[in-house]
């Protein structure tokens, strides 16, 4: 059993097969945290905190004269506002007297066999029973009001994750104001705090910064997890590196608004929070009603950051992504998108999916443009009809027509927009997210519906099936282009509208798996703008996600090697687009725009039809290539050899086997120089007594992943190198 329980102490141990998270309920009922990291003994390492009488720390009223016994500077599991603890709270709740003070005290616990899940929410799956769940509860007995703490325990994978679900048992309403899904109390705090920040087409750049006295804190009030920041953040030493020292990883399965916190108190203890942004939020809890918070994943390594990305890789791969995507390899496609824009008719689709059929591609998807008044972005969101005057034909003859060339057919849908150029707010303004009185904030020239209200979500639902069910497709892709402002919903109170933010993005889930269920066998892609809601809930229900709009593949280096510290490369939408580059005009070969895509879901996105002779055949080897290698690139261990923005000239990651028996090193020269020195590249993840064949020659794993190896001298700016390393039999 993963969940330890000694009643004598009123202790709590979970462990993994390399971690151990540990609380107990004291002799007030007050749930402290005592443990988060390396495993060890079940020992109860309350011992280690330091009791003393603080000034201006006050002591709880049942503590009587014990001045040493402060809420103000205790490791607490689940820290509530008004409780005397002066820093950061998990929970804030408003009561109907105005009044925000809450006690909560340990009630009882539930041990279950299996790992929970959450309705309406994403949360991590394990079908093979292999996971255990205990689940605490605290209660303020003056208010008659619960608080279930849900720990998921998934032994093998290394993760543990939380939730949160609040109860009302009162009379009354009560006012939800703040719920934080995950805090840990570190009895010290010599830690860096990782997170990833950016903005459209630059998103999650790599931020280290030394954790200081006071609150440092990353989040999103947009209504998505944003291009501005992710809710993915680590803690780590300070001389925690790629592959040695520990740190903490945590990982909020939500796709709106969110924040996360790290605070270095006065006694130098450290607070971590990751939870619902409470700026856009409030959220009203009935008389017998219960709310349940979105979940948050947690994995610590004592073997560095690499580690701990390859524990989250590994969940999310085969317990997150759910359905016939999750194994099945995912064709080659192309997106018509960065080839015509808005320019095309079918005629022009039919000829470019002919040439994409002769390179091997496998999946022709039609982007934007194809509905509706849509020729610019300026209008036609909301009117889900097929132009067949544009296109010169039925949906269905078109999908045919690329069926007929052995392709599978894809398309683009954003549903959650709208245009006030459409026929749809024409009918329905009310309908479009918009404060009464107040001329809205436009984005990209459109709105958003109002995805709170349910028969905002039937509707669009019911049209995108009509188109759906029209055609044989087999891939959607949904997408995003603003952030969510002018918050208010016409079918809810006054004193209710603090509700539809989070609303929102529960209908977004609703929508989501409703979409699964009636299409399991669909390929479903998130989008956002490319990365504004790249993140763990989205992963739940769309296999990969458009990694960024900005298809650059030297930008698309450091945009993918931040990524991959808390998402596997399967996730990542990448493709080789037109060169020069749309975004930055760069020029880079057609091998290395490659050999990025490749370390991700992998497709193109140009007009095939405008290639030359020469760059399709490159074009064919390449796709065959990907293919001999997608186990060992989608299912592999990933390895980051170099950071992409700190490295002088050659940038290098490596799949690797689980086994050991093969790898996959990829290089790209970020500069190169007339005359220049060796270069040489260590690998990871092999068997040290094997030996491997590298390009004819012979190698010990030890002295490959020890002295390296000798990097092949590139020629031109930006060419790259794919090598693979194979163990001897």
């Amino acid at each position: 059993m993963a969940i330890l329980f000694d009643s004598t102490n009123r202790l709590f141990t979970l462990q993994t097969n390399h971690s151990m998270y540990q609380m107990k309920a004291d002799r007030y009922g007050v749930l402290l945290h005592t443990w988060f990291g390396m495993k060890g003994s079940a020992f109860d390492y309350s011992y280690r905190i330091a009791y003393a009488d603080r000034g201006f720390s006050g002591n709880p009223y049942d503590a009587g004269d014990d001045r040493t016994y402060s809420l103000d500077a205790l490791p607490q599991e689940f820290p509530a506002y008004g409780s005397g603890d002066y820093r950061s709270s998990a929970l804030k709740v408003r009561y109907p007297d105005g009044t925000s003070a809450c006690d909560l005290r340990y009630l009882k616990h539930e041990i279950r066999a299996g790992k929970y899940s959450l309705p309406g929410l994403p949360a991590l799956y394990d079908d093979s029973h292999n996971s255990d769940t205990l689940i605490i509860t605290l209660e303020d007995i003056r208010r008659m009001f619960y608080v279930h703490l849900y720990y998921g325990v998934m032994e093998d994978l290394d993760i543990i994750t939380r939730a949160v679900c609040v109860e009302n048992h009162s009379n009354e309403d009560i006012y939800l104001e703040n719920i934080q899904s995950v805090c840990v109390d570190y009895l010290y705090g010599d830690f860096d705090l990782h997170t990833f920040y950016g903005r459209h087409v630059k998103e999650r750049n790599c931020q280290r910064t030394p954790v200081r006295h006071g609150i440092q804190s990353v989040g999103s009030t947009r209504g998505t997890s944003s291009h501005q920041y992710n809710p993915f953040l680590i803690l780590s030493n300070h001389d925690t590196t790629e592959d040695n020292g520990n740190c903490y990883g945590f990982s909020f399965l939500y796709s709106g608004d969110f924040i996360g916190s790290a605070e270095l108190d006065q006694y130098d203890q450290t607070r971590l929070l990751l939870g619902i942004h409470p700026d856009n939020f409030s959220f009203c809890v009935k008389p017998q009603e219960r709310f349940y918070s979105p979940e948050a994943a947690m994995a610590y390594s004592d073997h560095g950051l690499g580690k701990l990305s390859r524990i989250f890789h590994r969940a999310y791969r085969n317990h997150l992504c759910r359905g016939k995507w999750t194994t099945t390899r995912r064709p080659v496609l192309l997106n018509d998108w960065e080839g015509v824009y808005f320019d095309f008719d079918g005629d022009k689709l039919i000829q470019m999916a002919k040439d994409a059929s002769e390179l091997g591609i496998e999946l022709f998807v039609m982007d934007d443009g194809w509905f509706g008044k849509r020729d610019l972005d300026v209008s036609g969101l909301g009117d889900w009809v097929v132009n067949e005057k544009k296109l010169g034909c039925t949906l269905k003859e078109i999908s045919d027509q690329i069926h007929a060339l052995g392709l599978q057919f894809g398309i683009w849908f954003e549903p959650e927009g709208i245009n006030e150029d459409s026929d749809l707010y024409r009918e329905h303004p009310e309908w479009a997210m918009q404060i009464p009185g107040k001329l809205p904030t436009r984005s990209r020239q459109q709105l958003l519906l109002d995805f709170s209200r349910e028969d905002v979500r039937d509707y669009i639902f019911t049209h995108i099936c009509q188109v759906l069910d029209s055609a044989r497709i087999e891939y959607l892709k949904w997408d995003l282009n603003r952030s969510l402002s002018d918050l208010y919903s016409a079918v809810l109170p006054r004193e209710r509208q603090g509700e539809v933010m989070h609303r929102y993005v529960l209908g977004l889930y609703d929508m989501l798996e409703k979409l699964i269920n009636r299409y399991p066998d669909m390929l479903i892609e998130g989008c956002s703008g490319g990365g504004g809601r790249f993140d763990a809930g989205m992963l739940y229900y769309t296999p990969q996600i458009w990694c960024s709009d900005d298809t650059d593949a030297i930008e698309r280096l450091s945009i993918q090697y931040g990524t991959s510290f808390g998402y596997p490369v399967s996730t990542m939408g990448s493709h080789v687009s037109h060169c020069p580059n749309e975004q930055t005009r760069r020029i880079a070969p057609l091998n290395t725009r490659a050999t990025v895509a490749m370390s991700g879901t992998f497709g193109y996105e140009l007009d095939v039809n405008k290639m030359s002779e020469e760059e399709k055949e490159i074009v064919k080897t390449q796709i065959q290539e990907f293919k001999e290698y997608y186990d060992l690139i989608q299912y592999g261990d990933y390895y980051r050899l170099t950071n992409p923005d700190a490295v002088e000239a050659y940038h290098g990651w490596e799949f690797a086997a689980p086994d050991g028996s093969e790898a996959l090193l990829c290089i790209v020269a970020l500069q190169i120089h007339p005359n220049g020195p060796g270069r040489w590249m260590r690998l990871k993840g092999l068997k040290k007594d094997s030996i491997y064949t590298v390009d004819g020659k012979e190698y010990a794993g030890d002295v490959l992943m020890n002295g390296g190896l000798l990097l092949p001298t590139a020629t031109e700016e930006y060419e790259s190198f794919r090598i693979h390393i194979v163990e001897n039999h």
